[in-house]
């Protein structure tokens, strides 16, 4: 292929660059693909590259996937619909989302969930219960808990903790 210029930089050097990108941290397809397309390499030539570097290992979206909802879940205190939500819209497919979620302990969602909820009560001012209820139930939906465990751990928590 040679010095032939694709925008502002050529193929191998995207390759080299996107391999160092993916060296460092897990990336998906797409977050390659995307960043590729701003480095103004073309669709053909990025297809090319993001083959070569799934090949060569450096991009595996199940990895991602499972790295992706680990993370998501254990430091961003995120609930499964968000989480798989947002893998969703970084386009992996059914079977990688599933790889991801399996990585989510059924035994510590709650858990996850209770401790959000504590720490989302600990800032509130309002003395009604009524109140509290929908700002905590809205909280925990924001984080992408589902609608059913947020009401139940609620009405829980605030009869345990009335005011």
């Amino acid at each position: 292929m040679g010095k032939e210029r694709t925008g502002q930089l050529t193929k191998e050097e995207a390759l080299g660059k996107a391999a160092s990108l993916c060296s460092g941290s897990e990336h998906c397809i797409s977050q390659i693909e995307e960043k590729l397309l701003s480095w103004g390499i073309s669709d053909k030539e990025a297809e090319g590259v993001i083959s070569r570097l799934v090949e060569e290992k450096f991009i595996d979206n199940k990895r991602f996937a499972r790295a992706y909802c680990h993370d998501k879940f254990r430091y961003n205190h995120w609930g499964r619909m968000k989480i798989r939500q947002m893998l969703r819209h970084l386009r992996l497919t059914d079977e990688e989302i599933a790889e991801g979620m399996s990585t989510i302990p059924d035994d510590g969602y709650a858990e996850k969930l209770n401790d959000v909820l504590r720490a989302k009560d600990r800032t509130l001012k309002d003395t009604d219960n009524y109140l509290r209820k929908g700002k905590l139930v809205r909280h925990l939906l924001s984080k992408g808990f589902e609608t059913e465990l947020a009401v139940d751990a609620v009405d829980t928590y605030l009869s345990q903790n009335s005011l």
